[in-house]
């Protein structure tokens, strides 16, 4: 197994501090699995772990050995969503911690939006509670399958804090009343219930959660990674356009897509009844 890991800050306690708070690791080829580890404070987003997470999905979008991403985390939360703790302590700044909510803010939005961006889909595995901006790596996630045991929830109204950012993502993945639902009553779903909802593509045991994740990895694998980069752009940008410009956008991209060396490769190997064979072009 080759691995590499980033260098992410991390405050989470003793047992955290010895290890990077997101390890990166390259289990097989073409796959990519990123894991939050500050298992002690339960894989709170620190400004460091938005950080280090932002800069792995940047560098593993560029990989082109790279061609799908699972996001796992260690511990007994999945992640239970921005660092309360650390934005407490910044209210004693000068101006009430506001600068620091502000770059943290932009940070979480800025992790957000290079997750779509990344040309890597990328397969969410939540094994346990996913709280808040927790839930919202979830729902930005291109995939994700759940263990029995998972749960989900966005508590923010329960604190006086409503959960605004992962709102956005949440209201793009789930029907509207569905999103209300958890943003207003901020009560804790099941694994089973996040399906209904639409916000997870499997529910599976614990013990086959990474193995189904993977499946998904090695299935997008073998697939053009030209097609999948071009798919996913487009995926995300249609899906805010009015009708008629989603066509026009979407018809655009499909004549683009027909001009590659993979669509004429895979075209002819169908007509051909062979095994394509990709480039990547």
């Amino acid at each position: 197994m080759q691995s590499q890991e980033t260098n992410s800050g991390t405050t989470g306690g003793t047992a955290d501090q010895q290890e990077p708070a997101v390890l990166v690791e390259i289990p097989e080829e073409g796959i990519a699995v990123v894991t939050l580890n500050r298992p002690r404070a339960r894989n709170a987003l620190s400004i460091d772990v938005l950080r280090g997470l932002k800069d792995v999905f940047a560098d593993l979008g560029a990989d082109n050995s790279v061609r799908a991403i699972v996001l796992a985390a260690k511990g007994t939360a999945f992640c239970a969503g921005h660092d309360l703790k650390e934005m407490t302590a910044r209210r004693s700044d000068a101006d009430g911690g506001k600068a620091f909510y502000s770059e943290t803010m932009q940070t979480c939005s800025e992790l957000m939006q290079g997750m779509i961006a990344c040309p890597k889909p990328i397969i969410a595995a939540v094994h346990a509670m996913a709280t808040a901006a927790g839930c919202q790596l979830v729902a930005t996630s291109d995939l994700a399958v759940a263990a029995y045991g998972a749960k989900f929830c966005t508590p923010g109204v329960n604190i006086g804090l409503f959960c605004s950012t992962p709102m956005v993502a949440l209201s793009r993945n789930v029907p509207r009343k569905r999103a209300m639902e958890m943003l207003l009553l901020g009560e804790v779903i099941d694994a089973e219930a996040a399906a209904d909802y639409g916000l997870v593509n499997r529910v599976v045991s614990a013990e086959d959660m990474i193995d189904t994740a993977m499946d998904f990895a090695r299935r997008i694998a073998q697939k053009s990674s030209a097609t999948v980069r071009i798919g996913k752009e487009a995926f995300y940008r249609q899906v805010e356009q009015p009708m008629a410009e989603a066509y026009d956008y979407a018809a655009a991209v499909m004549v683009e897509n027909m001009l590659f060396r993979d669509a004429e490769e895979g075209i002819g190997a169908f007509i051909e009844k062979r095994k394509p064979e990709w480039k990547g072009c």
